[in-house]
């Protein structure tokens, strides 16, 4: 008996990475049904429906992750995708625990609990890692998620290196882990290995935590700048065209803030080095960085805009965001300037842009309302907000338009102190030739202060002309679709930030102590231009510089 086309009724989870079998990381525009979505579909078919409890000896506690957990099998080549174990549950390897745990131990605790070498032989430890499972069937779903790298091209050139790509991971798990010991111990100990347990969880767990995978919902010992937030905005979609607030948006925007930074101290090749350092990456070898990054949702309120082929999934959200140091620094004094570096990076991507999707512009719901008179328009901007009085009065570092000087001045100079630390003596006189260089031949920052939500000027350009043509005295002046805006496929040199005034006042149950942050209806608009050597360019800016000296018009600040 013939079988007709044997090879397709292979399942999806045994075939070859390679073009016509499978190939999970591929997304194919247009296909009805991606190579991802029916490996996945396949798998979680034919896993049983729940797990066998825990032998009685061992020791287990849950924990729940703020947003997708990922464990790479190393079994597919290219493809990123769990480890598959007992009843066909994705489970976290003992091994990796047993590794994380290792780190976070004393050498004393290391040696009992985990083993030590002993001249040519090793003694074991007393403690057995069982590992990590999910608690319910939860995980089948939203298992695949997609990769869009696009740090050079949002920082360096108009060119893509590469596109979107597919891994398989879980999203919010909560997942059990098991410890159990080879010899009798009190519910004493049992608390100081848990507690360890929690140390080394903290870092992460499983792959791409620097990125925001696998982090847990608390944090302890290696927290190095922590703060709340608010934002608005389009989502990012899923294979099946929902939507998804991803965390990793603010590792993603940081450390493209960072390369300007440091690519206007430095070449190319050593801020490249100095933000691999920080922030993880490949360039030669891998390089496991220092930060680590977690977002815990604290109020999720996910929406739709737009009609029909405009219809976007958008995202309204608050949360804790939280930059943690995932591997040791030799000295106390690169932990402080760390902290300091983080810091001044998250606040100096608050001030000019946002996060996620069309951060370079602010949202046009609240600021250009009637952009949207018929909904059959592309959702554009985002807004961000730091939330909370403790973030509004530490984090809120530009309070007026001349706070902005002192303030690129600071984040310079503290990334020149990082970089001495690293034994790197800044340069800036070799900056990076990248699109968008933070360095005084290459920005410009303009700004004013805008009564309202309603007197945003410059959003009008980004559609309009700025200057109305007069016959036989001025020509028409527009970016629209030019170099400075940006088109499709194109980045463009204009970022344009409605930031949020907050003043600080007295606090009236204590007059002579510090002064209380109070949230304003007024905006300090900036725009940050790279300026290039289009006509279009070159003539915003003397427009721009034409202006200065009308009421509430946009003044230089950089």
């Amino acid at each position: 008996m013939n079988i007709p086309e044997p090879a397709k009724k292979v399942p999806m989870l045994f075939r070859a990475q390679i073009d016509g079998r499978c190939q999970i990381q591929r997304l194919v525009p247009r296909r009805e049904e991606q190579d991802a979505t029916r490996w996945a579909s396949e798998w979680v078919e034919k896993t049983y429906p729940q797990l066998r409890e825990s032998a009685g000896f061992v020791q287990t506690r849950t924990y729940n992750l703020t947003w997708r957990f990922i464990t790479n099998s190393g079994q597919d080549d290219g493809v990123t995708r769990p480890v598959i174990g007992a009843r066909g549950w994705p489970f976290y390897p003992g091994s990796s625990m047993k590794g994380i745990f290792r780190r976070a131990c004393s050498q004393e605790e290391a040696e009992r609990y985990c083993g030590k070498s002993l001249n040519d032989d090793f003694k074991p430890g007393i403690l057995r890692f069982h590992g990590g499972y999910p608690t319910d069937t939860a995980w089948t779903e939203d298992l695949v998620d997609i990769v869009h790298p696009q740090q050079d091209f949002q920082v360096k050139s108009n060119k893509k290196d590469s596109g979107a790509f597919i891994q398989i991971s879980l999203h919010q798990p909560e997942l059990k882990f098991g410890i159990s010991s080879t010899v009798p111990l009190d519910d004493q100990e049992w608390e100081v290995i848990w507690n360890i347990w929690e140390k080394a969880i903290s870092t992460g767990i499983g792959s791409r935590v620097c990125a925001g995978y696998g982090q847990p919902e608390k944090h302890t010992g290696n927290v190095l700048y922590r703060t709340k937030l608010k934002g608005q905005g389009q989502a990012a979609k899923l294979i099946d065209g929902t939507g998804e607030f991803r965390a990793n948006v603010f590792r993603a925007a940081v450390r493209g803030h960072a390369l300007r930074i440091f690519g206007g101290l430095t070449n190319a090749d050593t801020a490249d080095r100095i933000v691999n350092n920080l922030f993880g990456g490949i360039k030669g070898q891998a390089v496991i960085g220092l930060l680590g990054m977690s977002f815990r949702v604290l109020t999720d309120n996910p929406g739709e805009f737009g009609r029909k082929g405009y219809l976007q999934p958008t995202y309204d959200i608050e949360g804790e965001l939280t930059w943690l140091l995932a591997r040791k620094l030799p000295n106390s004094e690169q932990e402080l300037a760390l902290k300091k570096l983080i810091g001044a990076l998250t606040r100096f991507a608050m001030i000019f842009g946002g996060f996620g999707k069309s951060w370079r512009r602010a949202d046009h719901r609240l600021f250009y309302e009637e952009y949207y008179e018929n909904q059959y328009k592309s959702l554009i901007g985002c807004h961000w907000q730091w939330l909370g009085e403790r973030s509004l009065a530490n984090d809120v570092k530009v309070r007026k338009l001349d706070h902005v000087t002192k303030f690129i001045a600071e984040i310079q100079q503290i990334a020149k102190e990082w970089m001495r630390l690293q034994n790197i003596t800044p340069n800036p006189a070799q900056k990076a030739a990248w699109r968008e260089t933070w360095h005084q031949d290459n920005v410009q920052i303009w700004g004013r202060e805008a009564e309202n939500k309603e007197d945003s000027r410059a959003i009008f350009w980004l559609h309009k002309p700025y200057q109305e043509e007069i016959r036989g005295i001025q020509s028409e002046g527009s970016i629209y679709r030019s170099s400075v805006t940006g088109q499709m496929g194109q980045i463009g040199r204009l970022w344009h930030r409605m930031y949020p005034f907050v003043r600080l006042v007295k606090n009236p149950e204590d007059p002579k102590g510090k002064p209380i942050p109070k949230k304003t209806f007024r905006y300090l608009e900036f725009l940050t231009l790279f300026p290039d050597n289009s006509r279009e360019s070159q003539d915003f800016i003397k427009f721009l510089n034409s202006q200065q000296n009308r009421s509430n018009s946009f003044q230089k600040l950089w």
